[in-house]
């Protein structure tokens, strides 16, 4: 069966990843992050300005994960349009403060926001809460991905980072693959040690609009890729994109990966988790087209 043959019953092959309910987690929230708010209100009484606070933010001696979580107050009273990602590098703080700056919120306005908050501010908690199991769910796919496929296939290997950690290169993988960087999550081999699948793992809660245009666009241009690559090596590598939760029957989100198969003219599959033995084979893999 085909992707676009599960359609009449797509949700039945979907896997929910459980997550927490409100409010039940607010005590936990609590005890993670009230330090850090704290923290923040006491660097912003003595800052003289707002970049004064980010740079007193970034001088304090906190750890590397310590000081994320007051840059992410620090985002939510400060400057919202600036990524935590690019707040939490050191080095461009200059550069931000440069090139953002004049967007930041004035301190007296920032002091008189947070003077005005309850304490604890549960409201805030519960926002920084939900950052914390940001990337978990996928992660959790990952690795019962992996579970799975080590009981399944115990002859074979799968290398790839199970929750957080760097992509692999394909470059690394594949010979004459050529200097660009081309990541992916797992890649699976043979006994031999010859690639056989790479692979690429998402879990989305929801989906839609540009960013579900943007997802499938660039699963196309890697599946064009590794086809480009068999043609001119004589390979056939294949390339999986494991797929699971609800957003996956949002809006064209199946009828667009079930075009993404047929566009890889065999070697591309989408599968959820429920969909591992059915379609997921050593036949499939091991096939040469």
């Amino acid at each position: 069966m085909d992707l676009k043959d599960y359609k009449a019953t797509n949700g039945s092959w979907i896997t929910t990843i459980d997550s927490d309910y409100y409010p039940d987690y607010l005590t936990d929230a609590e005890d993670l992050y009230s330090d850090y708010i704290h923290n923040f209100g006491e660097l912003a009484n003595n800052a003289r300005n707002s970049a004064d606070l980010l740079r007193n933010i970034n001088s304090a001696g906190y750890s590397q994960k310590d000081r994320i979580q007051v840059l992410r107050v620090f985002r939510k009273y400060v400057s919202p349009t600036i990524s935590v990602e690019m707040l939490k590098k050191k080095t461009q703080e200059e550069v931000i403060i440069r090139d953002f700056g004049d967007g930041f919120r004035d301190i007296q306005s920032v002091r008189s926001a947070f003077a005005l908050r309850p304490n604890p501010d549960y409201a805030l908690m519960a926002i920084l809460y939900e950052y914390k199991d940001r990337g978990q769910k996928g992660y959790k796919l990952t690795s019962k991905f992996f579970n799975w496929f080590r009981y399944k296939y115990p002859e074979m290997s799968i290398i790839g980072p199970e929750t957080m950690g760097s992509d692999l290169q394909l470059r690394d993988y594949l010979p004459n693959f050529g200097d660009h960087s081309t990541p992916t999550d797992f890649i699976i081999q043979d006994e031999n040690g010859e690639v056989l699948v790479v692979g690429y793992a998402r879990y989305d809660s929801d989906r839609g609009g540009a960013q579900e245009d943007d997802r499938i666009g660039g699963n196309r241009d890697k599946i064009a890729q590794l086809l480009e690559y068999n043609s001119a090596n004589g390979t056939t590598v294949k390339v999986i994109f494991l797929n699971d939760g609800p957003g996956l029957v949002l809006g064209s989100m199946w009828d667009d990966y079930s075009e993404l198969e047929e566009f890889g003219k065999g070697i591309a599959k989408v599968v959820t988790l429920k969909m591992l033995d059915d379609r997921l084979t050593s036949d499939w893999m091991r096939r040469e087209e």
